[in-house]
């Protein structure tokens, strides 16, 4: 099984320390995001994982190959001529991924003790096309989840601008398993976010979800959770 963990993002929120770093080599009691997510990973036996770069991506590179890839195999999906967002930068992967059934995303700045293995194993289960990690923490954007539960549509709780059909609204953890069809399925190009993927594939594909609130989750992007994940991560 593969994974892969989205690091090619700006990091704006992370400021000063992304105006001359990647965000993923920010580092919580002695090790970087990025170190700490791909032991994450080996936990559940994950040890082939992709990384897709952008801000300051040769940082990303170096470390990478100066730790041996922290014990595990690291290919490196570069989009140093453009950051394409989430939808983008997975679908260019595709060549890395798409003989991975089914493969694992996550963002590169959060921290977390979500059981993957369990995540998975739902996954296998149900075979939706996605299965999506949610809680019901607070957040500004919320995904919306039918009876089912199935993803049914999106809000954004600051505007109330929402996109598909009204339901149970859970906050996004950034972490999804993904059976390869999708791939066949994405009708975006170039830069693009994949939860509009999600939506504009929801009312034909099922998307469930993992609810795996009451365990630890931490969005380190900014320097206030830095400091806090250092409460709680070792």
């Amino acid at each position: 099984m593969k994974a892969m963990i989205l690091a090619a993002g700006l990091g704006t929120r992370l400021k000063p320390f992304t105006d001359h770093h990647p965000k993923a080599l920010a580092q919580v009691n002695g090790k970087t995001v990025l170190q700490r997510n791909i032991e994450y990973l080996q936990q559940y036996g994950i040890e082939d994982v992709v990384v897709n770069v952008h801000h300051f991506a040769e940082q990303i590179i170096k470390a990478t190959e100066e730790n041996n890839g922290w014990g595990s195999h690291i290919t490196i999906s570069d989009e140093s001529s453009e950051v394409l967002e989430t939808g983008g930068g997975i679908l260019k992967a595709l060549p890395l991924l798409k003989d991975s059934n089914p493969f694992v995303v996550m963002n590169a700045d959060i921290l977390t003790d979500l059981d993957l293995g369990a995540m998975i194993a739902f996954h296998n289960q149900h075979k939706p096309l996605g299965t999506l990690a949610v809680t019901n923490r607070e957040s500004s954007r919320v995904l919306l989840f039918d009876e089912e539960p199935k993803l049914c549509g999106w809000r954004n709780l600051k505007t109330n601008e929402t996109k598909g059909k009204s339901g149970q609204s859970k906050a996004f953890s950034g972490i999804q398993v993904l059976d390869p069809a999708i791939f066949e399925l994405i009708i975006f190009e170039g830069k693009f976010s994949m939860i509009d993927v999600y939506l504009h594939l929801c009312t034909s594909q099922t998307f469930a979800s993992f609810d795996h609130s009451g365990g630890v989750f931490m969005d380190i992007g900014t320097v206030e959770k830095l400091a806090e994940a250092e409460k709680i991560f070792e």
